[in-house]
């Protein structure tokens, strides 16, 4: 699994957002510089943030990003599955029908990376972007 360029550009706006909690509207130009993320990457991450409920934007004049809610209420998780969607280390732990041996409830393999994305699932979720600064 490897996080994409995408994903560390959320979780680095995100976390900088984090820092201005309860003051103001923070500009993408802003974000950009300060976190030296491509305007283009940061206005195609900002969507997904927004959908997710982790961050607010407002438009026009005095307008600009914030969280949408309180730091400690979002998890590296969820800004993970928010530009990637869920973690998925193989196809059947998401749609058992996927197996190609059809046999994922005996498949010692599933079992195994079931736990493991499991475990992964629970340590991403175990850090609140409140916990990082």
């Amino acid at each position: 699994m490897k996080i994409n360029q995408a994903t560390d550009y959320a979780f680095r706006t995100v976390l900088f957002l984090a820092k201005q909690w309860d003051s103001h509207l923070v500009m993408a130009q802003d974000i950009a510089k300060s976190e030296v993320i491509p305007m283009r990457y940061l206005l195609k991450i900002m969507p997904s943030l927004i959908k997710a409920g982790i961050v607010t934007s407002v438009r026009g004049v005095g307008g600009g990003y914030a969280l949408a809610k309180d730091p400690r209420d979002i998890t590296l998780l969820d800004i993970l599955e928010a530009v990637e969607g869920p973690i998925e280390l193989n196809r059947c732990l998401i749609r058992p029908d996927l197996c190609s041996k059809n046999g994922s409830a005996t498949c010692e393999i599933h079992a195994a990376l079931a736990q493991i994305q499991n475990r992964l699932r629970r340590d991403f979720q175990s850090y609140a972007v409140a916990d990082l600064i």
